[in-house]
């Protein structure tokens, strides 16, 4: 969903005042009569709400939401062959979440100058960064130990930590891949239509309308992203450790060029 600059001032004109249309729009809404019989107390108040939302505090709270939801999720498609021991959990844990507020804490104070198109990316590149770290994390097992790995008709022949690798490696990428749409291009969608009359009218609207669209876009997006890369994927022979390659070749010479391994989700 995009958030609101922090930059923005409730106290600055709504509109482009470089414009006629935006001055205009500019003094008509602080000439509108019907301001006179709201109390300043009221004023004052709703100045208050505004100014509260999207703070640092507010965007640190969502992330935290966020990637305690995506911690559980990883620890819940790992590879389950693999172990992982409540400590391992926990220091995975505090590693993601610190990633991911960190990433957007620095580019919220950084954008605080840019354009608002800027500022609503940040959400995207928070979450990528925190993928990054929250999946390998979780799943560190599986690079410290080897996964399973077989032959074509599943026999198995050894645990290898390259093959756990390239598929942590894959589900990073199909997870940034699922996020990017709604957060990239929902945004630019949002700019455009907020620059309309109607949009104006309707605000209490924005965030539903944000979350419908994002819901669309993850609609098509999970499938699309999880099917970018085989489940049962593969690595050549020559790829792998050279102790577990050699014990392969010892047993059964060039007859398995690959082995064949579960990614996870």
């Amino acid at each position: 969903m995009a958030t609101v600059s922090l930059s923005f001032n409730i106290d600055s004109p709504r509109w482009d005042q470089s414009t006629f249309v935006g001055r205009l729009k500019h003094f008509l809404n602080i000439t509108d009569p019907r301001t006179v019989l709201v109390p300043e107390e009221e004023l004052d108040q709703a100045k208050a709400l505004v100014e509260s939302c999207r703070t640092v505090p507010a965007v640190v709270f969502w992330q935290w939401v966020n990637q305690s939801f995506n911690a559980f999720v990883n620890y819940t498609n790992r590879n389950a062959a693999s172990p992982i021991s409540l400590r391992q959990i926990g220091v995975a844990y505090v590693t993601a979440t610190s990633a991911a507020l960190a990433t957007a804490v620095g580019l919220n104070l950084y954008t605080k100058r840019a354009p608002p198109l800027l500022a609503r990316w940040v959400p995207f590149a928070a979450v990528a960064a925190a993928n990054c770290v929250n999946i390998p994390m979780m799943r560190q097992q599986e690079i410290i130990n080897g996964i399973t790995v077989t032959d074509e008709n599943n026999n198995e022949l050894g645990r290898s930590r390259r093959a756990a690798v390239k598929g942590i490696a894959q589900v990073v990428l199909s997870r940034i891949t699922m996020a990017a749409p709604g957060m990239i291009i929902l945004p630019v969608i949002m700019e455009r239509l907020e620059k309309f009359t109607f949009m104006q009218r309707i605000r209490v609207l924005h965030a539903p309308l944000q979350v419908l669209l994002c819901g669309g876009f993850l609609l098509f997006m999970v499938p699309a992203a999880c099917a970018l890369f085989p489940q049962r994927c593969s690595l050549a022979l020559a790829d792998l450790e050279v102790e577990l390659r050699d014990s392969i070749m010892a047993r059964h010479g060039d007859k398995v060029p690959y082995v064949y391994f579960n990614k996870g989700l």
